[in-house]
Order: structure tokens, then sequence, then C-alpha cells
């Protein structure tokens, strides 16, 4: 009986090493994947950094920085309001007068659609 329990402490022993192995192999590559999911995500932010830079580039080479499109924008608005100003004070006078003519020369007549029935 006394070498069935030394096998059986023996048996249980193996199995606790091997509990204790397998627990250090799940750490382990637990902390693998923690360490492959960190690199990965540092590559991605890295890859995500340099397309923005060569985006930021592009946009420069090919229109200009911000600064240069609102100012073109706003120089294009000033032309513009420019032009509609010498319109107006062109055109005032002559808009004026036809507006007076029309609110002052009242000719009273029927509308064609008047009927009058005695």
């Amino acid at each position: 009986m006394a070498s069935q329990s030394h096998g059986i402490q023996q048996l249980l022993t193996a199995e606790k090493r091997a509990a204790e192995k397998v627990s250090d192999a799940r750490k382990r590559k637990a902390r693998r994947l923690k360490q492959a999911k960190e690199e990965a995500q540092d590559e991605i932010e890295k890859y995500r950094l340099e397309r923005e830079r060569q985006f930021r580039e592009f946009e420069a080479k090919h229109m200009g920085s911000k600064e240069d499109v609102a100012a073109r924008i706003e120089a294009d608005a000033k032309v513009k309001i420019e032009e509609m100003n010498k319109a107006v004070s062109m055109h005032k006078d002559t808009i004026m007068l036809k507006v007076l003519d029309l609110v002052c020369d009242i000719k009273p007549e029927l509308h064609k659609n008047y009927r009058f029935e005695v």
C-alpha cells in the first residue's frame, strides 16, 4: 500500500508540475500576444503618420497652403464686390428714375378682365 501511495503522490506532483507549466505557457502566450498587439499598434501609428505627412506634402505641392487658398478666395471676392459696386454706381441713377416714373405716373384704367354689369 505504501508503494501505491508513493506512486499516487508522484502522479499528483507530476500533475501539479504539468499544470504549472501549462499555466506558465499560457501566461507567456498572453504576454507575447499583448506585446505583438502593441507592436502592431506602433506600426499602424507610424504608417498613419507617414501617410499624413505624404498627404500634406502632396496637398502643398498641388494646391498650395491653406493660407494661399484663403488669400486667393478673399482677393477674388474683393474684385467681384468692386465690380458690383461699379455696376451699381453706373446704373443707380437710371434705375432710380425708372422706379420714380413707375410710382409717380399713375394711369388709372380698368383691368381687362373687369366686367361691368348693369
